[in-house]
């Protein structure tokens, strides 16, 4: 079945999204990572299109979607949360399951744990909610905040936001680079590098760090709540490694855990994989 690309209006701000499947069926909101945007999903979207109706948005700022500038829209997790909560809302999302990566695991928790009776279960890919698996990469960020060392951060971060440090994210860590077709980092350094972009991503970089203190929030929603969890990680990932998916366990009771030889975009190299364990996981 096709995709669907389509834009909302959400207070103001032009939402782009892709959709398939059938509005009757299942419901999974897929939320993107950084440095990427919707363009993550478009592989597991088509394997899963016949059996779901799938919706993936690009947040404000990232691939299709409005780029307002910082003085126009305030880049922080919280603001980012409350534009997508406006767009399940429009778009009258009543039931379904969450599947979130990277920046999508703040986000979509956030969402979960506000409105536990919408979510049939949740979907995690490399997405932390413990501070067990932050990786190099994450330790790396944490050693120059707790340096004091701005300027280090700052060159990291530019980095990270480079066409060298978009490429070598997605190629860390594979099972084999020649999986990763190139047009994956190359559409997503050309939405990071766009004029602008880079302040607008700065401010939800240095913004990350807030989220640490609502772990213990999230994990009491999965106590509490004990959704049924499905859980893809590459365990290669130099952001979260391999313990970042196992802390679940420290709170679910039952959830349904797969490590694949991959690193932090996984779904490059594992989209079919990932959604067969989907609808078994689903069934």
């Amino acid at each position: 079945m096709k995709t669907k690309h389509k834009t909302i209006n959400i207070d103001g701000i032009n939402i782009f999204y892709r959709e398939a499947g059938e509005k009757h069926l299942p419901t999974i909101l897929l939320l993107h990572g950084f440095p990427s945007s919707s363009h993550m999903y478009r592989e597991l979207i088509e394997l899963l299109a016949n059996h779901y109706h799938l919706i993936a948005p690009d947040y404000p700022g990232f691939g299709l979607s409005d780029t307002p500038s910082k003085d126009d829209y305030q880049y922080s997790f919280d603001t980012v949360t409350q534009t997508i909560e406006g767009f399940i809302n429009t778009l009258q999302l009543s039931s379904f399951y969450v599947f979130m990566q990277d920046y999508g695991g703040p986000i979509g928790f956030r969402i979960t744990s506000k409105y536990p009776e919408r979510i049939k279960g949740l979907i995690i890919q490399n997405a932390n909610t413990y501070l067990e698996g932050l990786g190099e990469w994450a330790m790396k960020i944490g050693s120059y905040q707790k340096n004091n060392d701005p300027e280090g951060l700052h060159q990291y971060k530019n980095y990270l936001m480079s066409a060298d440090g978009i490429k070598e994210q997605y190629l860390s860590g594979t099972n084999n680079p020649n999986n990763i077709d190139p047009i994956s980092y190359l559409t997503d350094t050309a939405f990071i590098t766009r004029e602008g972009n880079n302040e607008i991503q700065t401010e939800l970089f240095y913004n990350y760090g807030v989220n640490f203190s609502k772990y213990p929030e999230w994990q009491d929603y999965l106590q509490k709540h004990q959704p049924p969890t499905l859980i893809v990680w590459g365990e290669n990932d130099k952001f979260f490694s391999k313990s970042g998916g196992e802390a679940y366990l420290n709170d679910l009771k039952n959830p349904s855990i797969h490590f694949f030889n991959s690193g932090h975009f996984m779904l490059e190299e594992f989209s079919k994989e990932v959604s067969e364990l989907i609808i078994e996981f689903t069934k």
